[in-house]
């Protein structure tokens, strides 16, 4: 690990021109994503700012839904009576990450800003845009059985590895930020990552230096109705093949309002707008479903050794709407 300056920040606006200030600057939170990545010679900030202590943690009612603070861990997020009541799925989905003790340090922030798992990306020795932009994307061409089938440039293949923000999609979710400025802006969580393109090295559309402060949940009607589903090589401490937040509501056995995200598919969660245009109106059954899985799975482009995600994804996305909808 290269040497680094240490910087306990005092409160949200001092943390966030902090890090303005110093272009190869970092935030601290739990250090389970950074610290990997630092130990690797992969990240190289000169400053990290702790933002640990700041009063970021509180989950509470607001607005019909909650607000959870960025800085509450995902373990207490997950069992949080507001979540597990109103928003299972989220519980699910953070349970199904990491592991209990990753759980009990990781931030809500953290968790979004997570970055790749991909090998070429962890690789130092090998070209990654992702790392060191211009050097050409190893995976394109080598070893590409976990990468992406959508949204993915000749720049970079790599898929985000995150859970909890496949179900911040499927729930319409709005992350709150907070710039040196201290301005405050809110954006929509679907507009939060970015696909790669040609800047792969941008994870997400946050300005450097803006500091996340919470995620706002409006109010749902999914809960009765959503499930979230992890395939993976292990049954723990596994990164997802592929990964399925699905949510309906129901009415008199239709589907009123439906959700379809996948995970572990592109640079970011990849929310199916045809596969929840398939199933609102129509009946809740298994063969509906299906027409969905197809829809959602019809616009993939694989690479030459991830072909079997295509129709993983397929039975995926089946397998969480019988789940979601209680046919199974």
């Amino acid at each position: 690990m290269r040497p680094f300056k240490y910087v306990r920040a005092s409160d949200a606006a001092a943390a966030a021109r902090a890090v303005a200030a110093n272009p190869r600057a970092k935030f601290l939170g739990g250090g389970t994503n950074i610290l990997d990545l630092m130990k690797e010679d992969v990240e190289r900030p000169n400053e990290l700012v702790d933002v640990t202590r700041l009063k970021l943690s509180e989950i509470k009612a607001a607005s019909g839904g909650v607000s959870i603070g960025a800085l509450a861990k995902n373990s207490d997020t997950a069992n949080h009576p507001l979540i597990r009541r109103n928003y299972p799925l989220l519980t699910q989905a953070i349970v199904a990450g990491a592991s209990g003790q990753l759980r009990n340090m990781a931030t809500n922030g953290g968790n979004l800003l997570q970055r790749t798992r991909c090998q070429y990306f962890y690789d130092t020795a090998m070209p990654c845009n992702k790392r060191e932009p211009g050097t050409g994307c190893g995976a394109l061409e080598g070893l590409n059985r976990i990468h992406a089938i959508f949204g993915w440039s000749d720049k970079c293949v790599a898929t985000y590895p995150g859970d909890m923000a496949n179900a911040l999609y499927a729930l319409d979710a709005v992350v709150r930020v907070r710039g040196a400025s201290g301005r405050e802006r809110a954006i929509p969580v679907g507009e939060f990552h970015r696909l790669p393109g040609d800047t792969p090295q941008q994870d997400s559309n946050l300005a450097h230096g803006e500091l996340i402060t919470a995620i706002d949940l409006p109010k749902s009607n999914f809960a009765k109705n959503s499930y979230y589903l992890k395939v993976r090589d292990r049954a723990s401490y596994a990164f997802a093949l592929v990964s399925v937040a699905a949510a309906l509501e129901l009415e008199r056995g239709r589907v009123k309002q439906a959700r379809v995200v996948l995970g572990s598919v592109a640079h970011k969660p990849w929310r199916s707008l045809e596969a929840e245009a398939a199933l609102v109106g129509g009946p809740a059954s298994e063969e509906s479903f299906r027409r969905a899985a197809e829809a959602a799975l019809a616009g993939a482009k694989p690479l030459a050794h991830n072909g079997y995600k295509v129709e993983l994804g397929k039975r995926a996305v089946v397998r969480a709407l019988m789940r979601a909808s209680r046919l199974a």
